[in-house]
């Protein structure tokens, strides 16, 4: 098979990662497996491995000829037969497939916000995928919806995974004590409801002040973000919360942290909450999404209805004060990964998929 990721930039979210993964993760799994960028490239770049080749569009605009022709030139040089096209990036494969009618084109839904579906346009995008032969949905929600709302056939629901064998220099230092600070790994994005851990860090300065929170992620340097920072200097946690930002060194990073935490009101099948369990941290996540089938409440994990601060708080302080309980979740949370959302468990789903088209 010769297949290429196609993704519109190369931030740090969610499906860009999944999008790099399938692109290194096939690399040496098929004849061909290349990753195309259309408009921005970020900090996942040097997450490329250097098996897959490489293609940076550049694009300006939505029809954009000049970026077409050295997509299709590429397609077409490497004999591309399958293009996965990531979220936003359909459109790009939809004219490319005007003038490369042999390829086959499939889409991978990452929709954040699948909890609220039935506010998603859909008309122009059910056009554009009759030219499809297949879907990915990254969780159950958007499947249906795929097929009761999309009326399509072909869909697949394939989870989300980690990346394996990482090697990104360790670059990041953490503040705070070892053994005493919490991770958050969430773009600043009004669905992570930073605000709500703001409310949990708050409280934990007064009753755990050693615990120190570590927000990574992208920060959009928007409203959210501003109100964001805001927050921290109005509740006075300078010194018990810091903001990183986007980073590369993820491993690094959790490899530093004792607990991983994830306060969203709306979710799909969060990559952080795998590479959470990737490195056997334990974890206090909130019920929404696919986390609910991940997480068994006290036996992988800790699970928290979105929104209640103070439930939050007080399962974050039972991990704190439970060294034993942490060691059990994390290795537990660990078996979860390794049995049901490793690269291989997925990719030979994806590839056998992929075979009957």
């Amino acid at each position: 098979m010769r297949i290429i990721q196609i993704i519109d930039s190369l931030e740090a979210g969610g499906a860009e990662r999944m999008a790099v993964n399938y692109a290194n993760g096939l690399a040496n799994k098929i004849e061909f497996s290349g990753l195309v960028v259309t408009r921005k490239e970020g900090a996942l770049l040097n997450q490329i491995d250097a098996a897959v080749p490489y293609l940076f569009l550049k694009k300006k605009t939505a029809f954009d000829l000049k970026s077409l022709l050295h997509l299709r030139k590429f397609v077409v040089d490497n004999k591309v037969e399958i293009v996965h096209a990531h979220s936003t990036s359909f459109f790009n494969a939809f004219l490319l497939k005007l003038s490369c009618p042999k390829v086959k084109l499939i889409w991978h839904d990452h929709y954040g916000d699948s909890e609220f579906l039935s506010k998603r346009p859909s008309i122009a995008l059910k056009a554009i995928l009759s030219f499809f032969s297949g879907i990915i949905a990254v969780n159950q929600h958007l499947k249906n919806w795929a097929e009761q709302k999309m009326h399509y056939n072909n869909v697949i629901y394939l989870p989300n995974f980690p990346a394996e064998g990482n090697t990104t220099s360790a670059q990041t230092t953490l503040q705070g004590f070892q053994g005493r600070r919490i991770v958050s790994l969430a773009n600043l994005r009004v669905q992570k409801d930073h605000f709500l851990l703001l409310e949990v860090a708050k409280k934990m300065k007064v009753s755990h002040p050693d615990w120190t929170f570590h927000l990574v992620g992208k920060d959009f340097e928007d409203e959210y973000s501003k109100n964001v920072r805001n927050l921290i200097l109005e509740y006075n946690l300078e010194n018990s919360v810091f903001v990183y930002g986007s980073r590369n060194d993820i491993k690094n990073i959790l490899l530093q942290s004792e607990i991983g935490v994830l306060t969203s009101k709306s979710e799909g099948l969060p990559v952080a909450l795998l590479e959470y369990g990737f490195y056997e941290k334990p974890v206090v996540v909130t019920n929404v999404g696919e986390i609910p089938f991940l997480i068994q409440d006290k036996i992988n994990g800790l699970l928290v209805e979105k929104g209640e601060r103070e439930l939050f708080y007080k399962a974050l302080v039972e991990l704190v004060d439970n060294v034993l309980l942490r060691d059990k979740v994390g290795k537990a949370l660990q078996q979860t990964i390794v049995n049901s959302f490793s690269q291989k468990a997925v990719m030979t789903q994806y590839l056998s998929w992929l075979e009957k088209l």
